[in-house]
């Protein structure tokens, strides 16, 4: 997995997440995962990190979720834990896996699947950032059962490898594929400079249509 420099994750924190995608986009590959898989606790930090990748299908079996305790107990500080249930309406995460998880310093989760717990989430840990397709109460326990860890995933329509960076804020996620991380800093910095001075020309302008002639950005 990629050692990320800490520049490099804080530059990320102080970008929107809307300017990242762009950035992806202009270098030809979809970032964005689908709008189905957003913030569920509202307040907690940006998060930003390396994606470590869990996969869950459907099962009759009653086992715990073996590979997704791993990531949590076996990543290093600052993964992004990243689960594929195929958009199930079972919890694939929940309150104990995240009292797990900020033990082990896990930057937070993202999950093509629900969570439960939220409210036990948000009173005890406040700043632990959590995105999936729902809430729901429904455990996996005899439903769905993990097959594979860092292996690649699928979330929210786009493909996420391991070690590729996760950025998420209010208005969703964004996935960055590792080789592209750099290239991509680069451009969503362009892009957030530009739309400051695209700001202040619509403010001094008094003109919408003026700011877009010129930037050519909406």
């Amino acid at each position: 997995m990629p050692p990320y420099s800490e520049d490099v994750l804080e530059a990320f924190r102080s970008i929107a997440t809307a300017s990242v995608a762009d950035a992806v986009e202009q270098h030809g590959v979809r970032g964005y995962l689908s709008g189905a898989v957003g913030q569920v606790t509202p307040g907690a930090r940006t998060l930003v990190g390396p994606a470590v990748t869990v996969r869950e299908v459907p099962t009759s079996e009653s086992q715990p979720p073996a590979h997704a305790l791993a990531a949590i107990d076996e990543s290093p500080a600052g993964s992004v834990v990243c689960i594929d249930a195929g958009g199930a309406d079972v919890a694939v995460w929940g309150g104990l896996m995240t009292a797990g998880a900020v033990a082990r310093g896990i930057a937070g989760c993202v999950l093509d699947g629900g969570v439960r717990d939220v409210t036990e989430i948000q009173r005890d840990y406040p700043g632990f950032p959590v995105y999936a397709r729902s809430s729901v109460p429904a455990t996996t326990l005899g439903r769905y059962r993990t097959v594979s860890l860092n292996q690649p995933v699928v979330l929210g329509e786009v493909t996420v490898h391991p070690g590729d960076l996760v950025v998420a804020d209010r208005d969703g996620v964004v996935v960055i594929p590792r080789a592209l991380v750099e290239d991509v800093l680069r451009t969503a910095l362009e892009i957030e400079e530009r739309e400051k001075e695209q700001t202040r020309l619509i403010i001094a302008s008094g003109s919408l249509r003026d700011g877009l002639a010129k930037y050519n950005r909406i």
